[in-house]
C-alpha cells in the first residue's frame, strides 16, 4: 500500500511538470508574436531588443533564397570590386600586318605575285557607372592595300579545262566604325588582378573601296575597268574576354566574338557608268576567330 502511494504522488508531480513546461512553451510562442512595443509594456525586455535589432539588420532572420542570391552565388556580382565606380578607363589597339608573296601557290591559286599591308586602329573611352561595370565608346579606323601583278585559277586539263586569270588588280579599301559598348567584369577568386568581362557592343560602319584592273587590249591599248563601292553597315555583337592588370593602372586584355547580328549596304559604281547595290544581313552564333583583339588599357 505504502508503495503504490509513493508510485501514484510521483506520476502526479511527473504530470505536473509536463504541464508546467507546455505551459511555459505556450507562453514563450505568444510573446514571441506580439510586437515590440507590447512585450515591451509587459516587461519583455530582451525579447523586444532581439526584435528591434532583427528589424534593423533583416539578415538577423533566416530568409527564403531569392533570385539574386542564385545570381551571387553564379558569380555574376561579386563583393571584390574589380573596377570601382567613377572610375576612367582609356585604352585601345592598334595592328599592322603586310605580305609579298612571288609565284604562290594556295590550293587551286596558282602563280600569285602580290604585295599589301592591313593597318587598324582603335581608341576607346570609358567610364564606370557601377562597381565592376563599364560604359564607353570605341572609334575603329581600317585601311587595306592590295596590289595583285599576277593569278591563275584552273580547273580541269591544261587544253580543255577553264583558266581563269588576274594580269593586274590594285585595291585600295578604308573603313570607319563607331561602337557604344557596356561591358561588364567578373573577378576571378578574390583577385584584384585578374577577371573575365562580358561586352555588348552597338556598331556603326561605313567605307569605301576603289578597285582598278586590267580589262583587255583595244587598238594596242591597254584597257582598264574602275570600281567605286560606298557601304553602310550597322551590327551587334557579344564578346566575352579576359583582363590582368600589369601594374596598378595598366592593363591587357583579349575578346573574343562569339554572336552577331550585322546589316550592310553596299553601292558600287563601275566605270562611272553601271551602278549596283547590294544588301546582306548575318547572324551568326559562333567563335569568330577573325574577331579576336588584343588590347591595353589604363584605369585612372
Amino acid at each position: 500500500m505504502q508503495k503504490l502511494t509513493t508510485t501514484l504522488i510521483a506520476l502526479f508531480a511527473a504530470t505536473l511538470t509536463v504541464a508546467a513546461q507546455q505551459h511555459d512553451y505556450a507562453a514563450e510562442q505568444s510573446s514571441a508574436a506580439m510586437p515590440a512595443a507590447e512585450r515591451a509594456a509587459e516587461g519583455d525586455e530582451d525579447a523586444a531588443a532581439e526584435d528591434e535589432t532583427a528589424a534593423a539588420d533583416p539578415t538577423a532572420r533566416t530568409a527564403e533564397p531569392s533570385a539574386g542570391d542564385a545570381r551571387d552565388q553564379r558569380g555574376f556580382s561579386s563583393t571584390n570590386i574589380f573596377v570601382p565606380k567613377g572610375q576612367w578607363i582609356f585604352g585601345g589597339s592598334a595592328s599592322y600586318s603586310t605580305h609579298r608573296n612571288n609565284d604562290y601557290k594556295l590550293l587551286m591559286v596558282e602563280g600569285i605575285t602580290s604585295e599589301g599591308y592591313t593597318v587598324n586602329v582603335s581608341p576607346m573611352i570609358a567610364i564606370s557607372p557601377k562597381d565592376n561595370m563599364a560604359v564607353g565608346i570605341r572609334f575603329i579606323y581600317g585601311r587595306t592595300m592590295l596590289n595583285m601583278d599576277n593569278a591563275s585559277l584552273k580547273f580541269g586539263e591544261e587544253d580543255s579545262g577553264v583558266n581563269i586569270s588576274v594580269d593586274y588588280m590594285h585595291q585600295i579599301k578604308q573603313e570607319y566604325t563607331g561602337a557604344l559598348f557596356w561591358r561588364q567584369y567578373i573577378p576571378i577568386g578574390h583577385s584584384n588582378r585578374f577577371a573575365i568581362f562580358t561586352e555588348i557592343q552597338l556598331c556603326f560602319s561605313g567605307g569605301q573601296s576603289t578597285i582598278v584592273s586590267e580589262d583587255g587590249v583595244v587598238d594596242g591599248f591597254q584597257k582598264y575597268r574602275g570600281t567605286y563601292a560606298n557601304h553602310f553597315g550597322t551590327s551587334i555583337g557579344l564578346q566575352p574576354g579576359i583582363v590582368a592588370f600589369a601594374t596598378n593602372n595598366m592593363a591587357f586584355e583579349i575578346s573574343i566574338g562569339v554572336f552577331g547580328i550585322a546589316y550592310e549596304h553596299t553601292k558600287q559604281i563601275h566605270n562611272q557608268v553601271e551602278i549596283g547595290h547590294v544588301k546582306t544581313s548575318t547572324m551568326n552564333f559562333k567563335v569568330n576567330l577573325l574577331s579576336i583583339g588584343f588590347g591595353a588599357s589604363f584605369y585612372l
